[in-house]
């Protein structure tokens, strides 16, 4: 463990780090815009000079290795002027419009800019044009003028998604970045580029010019698009969520997350979402309170003999409300009937997409939940048409993926005596259900989520319910207090607390405990 002066002061860092990393370990920061943590280290931009005892000329910190005895200083005036003229070669041909720029908020240069930029420009002529509001893949709009070739992203798709779109063609000033003829950025992946750019010049086609970033609050939750559950920053404002980026996790996805993943947030603000209970009434769903739709689904309930009452959960579910929904079917219901749990597939990779494309598989089977491919929903089928099912209560619509057995699934959940169904947007299960009740989508709730290799990470509520609907916790505890069997606690926290004394892979769990990162059980 090498021993170095950095700015007056003796630290000690790690064999092999470099300069750069050893400063960011030692709260001391070093300009860059081409370095990246998690890419290789190219060198490129300069910006990250320094000046090194017995070193004649500066050095870049990025790719100068620590060694003993060494002396750094990072705030001489050599540097800063050094860094000056960096500034000054970068702003040569980059608009200076960071008004009307979508990037400004969150852009390195602009920042650097102030910090140690000069205060007036020398240079006269006429700027290098280059393609505006260029598409260069389905997700991304490049500005080709905004580029500063600091080649992140030539790096990410060579060494990360391993797609190798991108390159830089030609040479010196004649210098662009360009996706190989016949190809675009298109990889499972790409929108990790926009993050990477330090400037305006790779944006996302979604989110440009949607709202300005620093309008924008942040909640830390969980991506529920497959069971990696890749922890994420959801960005909204004012009940409407407008992104999401990665938030970085060393144990789960590093710094990135996949283009599906990012637009799990459309399904927040859908048209289809269901916002009021419903209640069928001679055959036709009606508006009601929530007090007469958790007393139909009592009295609906009631009527059935507790071996002939079903439960589906959704793969969705929360580590609650999965520990909550077992809790009404086997002790307030008194059914012996398993809880099912049928978890939707897709295709994988090797990065971060998993095979199950939902949420929290994982979860429902640590807490005893029974968890089946779609190919199961025929197991079901047989037995409502024997009549060994009678009523089902069903949460979310992950049952209806199989299109092969979805009509004759319809077909056999209209003979039922009695359907509940708890969901957040409406579907073909809506019109053969008896009562419908309207939850809460992932941004809508507090919980926890189990990833495929055992990390229990915790979500926070970002934006409120879109009018009726409610969280899925608060749901089933009305449905309870209606059987006169009301639980002790619906708080997440309340809930994970009494989950941590009855499950033995929880044991150790709880809010407090969780942090950012989540722990692995």
């Amino acid at each position: 463990m090498p021993t170095f002066t950095l700015n007056g002061k003796e630290v000690k860092t790690e064999a092999g780090k470099t300069i750069l990393q050893a400063a960011v370990d030692n709260g001391v920061k070093i300009p860059h815009f081409c370095y990246h943590p998690h890419l290789s280290i190219d060198g490129c931009c300069r910006m990250c000079l320094v000046e090194v005892e017995k070193i004649p000329k500066l050095t870049i910190a990025c790719n100068t290795p620590v060694a003993e005895g060494m002396v750094v200083r990072t705030n001489t005036e050599k540097v800063l002027n050094a860094r000056k003229g960096v500034m000054e070669f970068q702003l040569i041909n980059h608009p200076l419009d960071c008004p009307i720029c979508d990037q400004a908020g969150e852009c390195r240069l602009q920042k650097y800019t102030f910090e140690h930029g000069i205060t007036h420009s020398r240079f006269r002529d006429e700027k290098r044009p280059g393609r505006k509001r260029f598409k260069i893949g389905p997700h991304i709009v490049f500005d080709e003028e905004r580029c500063i070739l600091c080649r992140r992203c030539v790096r990410f798709c060579r060494e990360v998604s391993k797609t190798d779109e991108l390159a830089v063609f030609y040479r010196g000033d004649k210098s662009i970045i360009n996706t190989y003829p016949g190809t675009s950025l298109d990889n499972n992946y790409s929108l990790n580029t926009v993050d990477l750019c330090p400037v305006g010049a790779l944006t996302s086609a979604d989110f440009r010019f949607q709202v300005r970033v620093w309008f924008l609050e942040e909640t830390k939750s969980v991506c529920p698009g497959c069971s990696n559950n890749c922890s994420i920053r959801i960005s909204h404002r004012r009940g409407k969520v407008y992104r999401i980026l990665p938030r970085k996790n060393m144990d789960v996805n590093k710094v990135w997350m996949c283009d599906k993943g990012r637009f799990t947030h459309k399904e927040v603000a859908s048209r289809n979402r269901l916002i009021v209970p419903l209640v069928k009434k001679e055959n036709k769903l009606e508006e009601v309170s929530w007090d007469e739709a958790y007393d139909t689904t009592a009295e609906g309930m009631q009527k059935i003999k507790n071996n002939a009452i079903g439960a589906i959960a959704s793969p969705n579910a929360t580590n609650e409300e999965f520990y909550l929904f077992n809790k009404l079917i086997k002790t307030v219901l008194n059914s012996d009937n398993d809880i099912e749990c049928i978890v939707p597939s897709w295709e994988a990779d090797d990065l971060l997409i998993k095979k199950e494309k939902a949420a929290n598989p994982q979860g429902a089977r640590e807490l005893g939940v029974k968890t089946n491919d779609t190919s199961s929903v025929k197991k079901m089928i047989e037995k409502i048409n024997k009549g060994n099912l009678k009523a089902l209560y069903i949460i979310g619509n992950d049952i209806l993926e199989n299109s092969n057995t979805k009509q004759d699934l319809l077909q056999s959940l209209s003979k039922l005596d009695f359907l509940v169904l708890q969901d957040t947007h409406n579907s073909e299960l809506s019109s053969v259900a008896n009562v419908v009740l309207p939850s809460a989508t992932f941004a809508e709730k507090e919980g926890t989520f189990t990833n495929i290799n055992g990390f229990v990470q915790k979500a926070d509520r970002a934006v409120p319910c879109p009018a009726q609907a409610k969280p899925d916790l608060e749901i089933l505890s009305g449905v309870a207090k209606a059987l006169d069997k009301p639980f002790d606690s619906v708080e997440p926290d309340k809930v994970m607390d009494e989950i941590s004394k009855n499950v033995k892979s929880f044991k150790n769990i709880s809010y407090e405990k969780l942090g950012e990162n989540g722990i692995k059980i």
